[in-house]
């Protein structure tokens, strides 16, 4: 399957720049995956499209302050590295800026020295090992000296670090959000409890996949980069009875879709289970788990698209999205929202 099969033309004023004032007020586009039919509504109303006895999956990660701008110790350059995850102890993989003039041994300070990065791997397309030095804890002084790491197609300045985070996050170590649940408040998940629905959380960590384009031509050769997971005992209860029930399983974004879907091919129950997953969801894939997606609006030839696309069908897609640049919907992470049943 060729990666142009899953392009689209793409007004640039129809990227989010801000978030709205109110979390729920985002519009909503509701796509049937069987019949392809298409229905305008808002965020707030999706609590109708629910029914006693299903379940909601959130992932509950939380984004670090994780963009670094510092200088090299020996000549004063500047560097910008954006933390990507943990790989053991003080040692981070992380993506480097300009990466040309980061070599293994090159030491990076950040607030005067309050933080050091000293570079002991180098990978391709501007990926780098870094290990760190500091007093005290590492995410406090992350939280002093780091940025929210915004994509780079947003340009305008983030006021509130918030509102780039869910209302229920909790875990952290993501590089990025998780954007489908960024629409939710404590309201509206309310609302959705007193309808008899549940809420499950689990864990998956945003990392490297999410910033690396698809450089291949055929999406079967395309290789993800694996992102740490992880759900409870309790959690796995849930879902357990929602599926002996014959309750639906609704999955908040793409991260949480994948999760699911990493457990269940994993396993006939849904067990407790954590480990990293590079699941690579495209058209073809049999979905396990997830039975309704609530999802933003993805980049073109992106594997976000190729996900959607492999559960609400290719064309039922393209047609979506066709109708969402139509009606003037706001796209990527600040973006309107899109339920796929």
């Amino acid at each position: 399957m060729n990666v142009e099969d899953f392009d689209f033309d793409l007004p640039e004023e129809l990227i989010a720049q801000t978030p709205l004032l109110d979390r729920t007020a985002s519009r909503l586009l509701v796509l049937n995956k069987e019949t392809g039919q298409t229905e305008d509504r808002t965020f707030s109303s999706i609590v109708d499209e629910f029914e006693s006895g299903d379940t909601l999956v959130i992932n509950d990660t939380r984004v670090m302050p994780a963009r670094l701008r510092g200088a090299k110790k020996d000549t004063g350059a500047g560097i910008e590295l954006l933390l990507l995850k943990q790989v053991e102890g003080d040692r981070w993989e992380t993506l480097a800026k300009p990466a040309k003039r980061v070599k293994v041994g090159t030491v990076v300070e950040f607030g005067d020295g309050l933080l050091k990065a000293t570079c002991v791997s180098e990978g391709d397309q501007g990926g780098r090992d870094f290990e760190m030095s500091y007093n005290g804890i590492f995410h406090e002084v992350l939280d002093q000296l780091g940025e929210m790491p915004l994509p780079p197609y947003i340009k305008e300045t983030l006021d509130d670090r918030e509102r780039y985070q869910t209302v229920y996050s909790k875990n952290i170590g993501s590089a990025a959000a998780p954007t489908a649940g960024l629409h939710f408040t404590d309201e509206l998940l309310d609302q959705l409890k007193q309808k008899g629905v549940s809420i499950a959380p689990i864990t998956l960590h945003v990392g490297l996949g999410t910033f690396r384009p698809v450089s291949v031509d055929t999406i079967e050769t395309h290789q993800m980069h694996s992102e740490f997971y992880q759900m409870t005992a309790e959690t796995a209860a849930i879902l357990q009875a929602t599926r002996e029930r014959g309750g639906r399983i609704i999955a908040v974004g793409t991260t949480s879709a994948r999760t699911l879907e990493t457990i269940a091919s994993a396993q006939a129950e849904f067990k407790e289970a954590s480990g990293w997953t590079d699941i690579f969801i495209y058209p073809g894939y049999t979905f396990k788990a997830v039975d309704t997606l609530i999802t933003n609006f993805h980049l073109p030839k992106s594997t976000l698209v190729m996900l959607v696309s492999a559960l609400g069908g290719r064309e039922n897609i393209l047609r979506a999205y066709a109708h969402a640049v139509q009606e003037n919907y706001r796209f990527f992470s600040f973006g309107d929202a899109m339920l796929i049943k």
